[in-house]
């Protein structure tokens, strides 16, 4: 499954906007349908990378910025990239002390570090355990597959089409070549026969940095271990061409925004600020985002530097969605209650020394997941019960979509594998299982919504997505290792519960 730190891992959301952008402490950038796309800066400026990243957040205008680059600069910090549009400002600095010398400079409104390593430190990434259809699995798959007219050649292996009626609507309305899907995440292979059909080069980037690379290629993966972006891909829109597995939105265009740190794999925030920027300036209309921000799970309201990311993303992703582009984001992999009192993290920050805390759901945010008006997506597996490590909550979780669940939920299938199948780097497939799925499984039935919808705003997308899911209700027993003791605890009832917030997506709905 994928790694339960990186949904690339997960994310989550809330249904009210208004309510969380008030107990964020900060209100909207106003609305603008001017481009935020960065302006460049001096070569002097680019030079001597120094040792931390920050978000310098103002109030977004002209006079203001150019006020707060100048206290930058005398604060020993060098501008890397500005987004007028939303008072975002990307900074780096080795004064120990700029994120305190910063914040007390006229019209920033909000700045922080956004990482606690130094920028060149490396690591290592871990994607999770993959396992790849073998020779021998592909021919019993096939054989399967070939005895139902019109179905891929692994397709008998996707559970998942089937538990949501994703099979049925290809043969209605497979989605429009007028909707993207922009995956936020480690790169994409475009060059994978199942995805090629419908990769849209023109909206896709590498991130990382914090500003837009758009030169051939640069949104493609750093290696094929950087495997779960394009599995996400294939999840959304691999094409029905007779070849390999099939998406749920198999006629959509699918794009690539790579944001993944090369030296570690983390998703830093200056890097997803610049890939919703730029899914909104290059006419996305949906992002699936598999991850959290890193380094921290959980934002912290009380925290400066935690704030300034919130703050920071957030601009982004409602500058977005002011400009049409729908978010949908993992709930996570950490099986936590959002809508409880109080949370054990001991995973953060990832970039440096973990250290364990507790925090309050209500003050501390999972980022991009719990931002106003993304969908936040739980897991379910064959049974349409909700994952085992499905993180969930009550007034948190919108939908549910099949994310896998390979320890209790085992399908009728030729390889018996709870998990998702999908495309992955060079031409392969492999088995992954996450919210991570989960998420763009609920993003293709989206699509499907849009194709159906064309005039449709984010908000009234949203809608559609949740009335035309499928609720179980809540289970009477969630004891998923049978030690008598409840494993989570849903509350709520046939409308819309922790669980599965309005339902379990529904794509032959989505299109009737």
């Amino acid at each position: 499954m994928a790694h339960l730190r990186s949904r690339r891992r997960l994310a989550l959301a809330v249904p009210v906007v208004l309510s969380l952008t008030a107990s964020l402490g900060f209100l909207p950038t106003a609305a603008s349908a001017a481009s935020a796309a960065p302006r460049a800066v001096s070569a002097e400026q680019a030079t001597d990378a120094p040792a931390l990243a920050y978000v310098v957040n103002t109030k977004a205008d002209r006079r203001t910025i150019a006020s707060v680059e100048r206290a930058i600069a005398a604060a020993g910090g060098k501008v890397v990239v500005t987004y007028d549009r939303i008072g975002v400002i990307v900074v780096h600095s080795a004064n120990p002390d700029f994120g305190e010398e910063i914040r007390a400079a006229r019209g920033v409104q909000s700045a922080g570090a956004t990482r606690t390593a130094p920028l060149t430190a490396a690591g290592t990434t871990d994607e999770g355990a993959a396992d790849f259809v073998t020779a021998a699995e592909a021919a019993r798959t096939e054989a399967v597959s070939a005895r139902t007219p019109g179905s891929e050649p692994l397709e008998a292996d996707q559970w998942d089409l089937r538990a949501i009626g994703a099979d049925k609507a290809a043969k209605i309305n497979d989605g429009s070549r007028r909707v993207t899907v922009a995956v936020i995440d480690t790169g994409v292979d475009d060059t994978h026969p199942d995805l090629a059909p419908n990769f849209s080069a023109s909206q896709s980037a590498n991130c990382v940095g914090g500003k837009a690379d758009t030169s051939e290629g640069a949104w493609r993966p750093y290696t094929a271990d950087d495997y779960h972006g394009t599995h996400v891909a294939g999840e959304i829109a691999a094409a029905r061409n007779g070849v390999g597995v099939a998406g749920v939105a198999p006629g959509v265009k699918v794009a690539g925004i790579k944001v993944s740190d090369p030296d570690n794999g983390l998703f830093y925030p200056e890097n997803v600020v610049c890939a919703f920027v730029f899914a909104a300036d290059h006419g996305v209309e949906i992002t699936n985002n598999s991850y959290y921000v890193d380094p921290w799970l959980y934002n912290c309201m009380d925290d400066p530097d935690q704030k300034a990311i919130v703050d920071a993303v957030n601009r982004a992703q409602l500058y977005a969605q002011r400009k049409g582009t729908l978010h949908l984001a993992s709930a996570g992999n950490s099986n936590h209650d959002l809508a409880s009192d109080a949370i054990v993290d001991d995973s953060s920050p990832d970039d440096s020394t973990p250290v364990e805390r507790t925090i309050d759901p209500s003050e501390c945010f999972d980022v991009p997941t719990q931002l106003p008006g993304i969908v936040t997506v739980s897991a379910t597996g064959v049974q349409n019960l909700k994952s085992y490590y499905s993180t969930y909550g009550k007034g948190v979780v919108d939908v549910a979509a099949p994310g896998g669940d390979r320890k209790y939920q085992l399908p009728d299938t030729p390889s018996k594998d709870g998990r998702i199948l999908s495309t992955m780097p060079n031409g392969e497939y492999a088995w992954l299982q996450g919210t991570s799925m989960a998420s763009p499984h609920a993003a293709g039935v989206a699509a499907l919504l849009k194709s159906e919808h064309p005039w449709a705003s984010p908000a009234q997308l949203q809608a559609l997505l949740k009335a035309q899911a499928n609720n179980p209700g809540c289970p009477e027993s969630y004891d998923q290792d049978g030690d008598g003791a409840q494993d989570a605890t849903c509350e709520g009832g046939s409308r819309v519960n922790g669980f599965y917030g309005f339902g379990i997506v529904d794509a032959l709905r989505a299109v009737k």
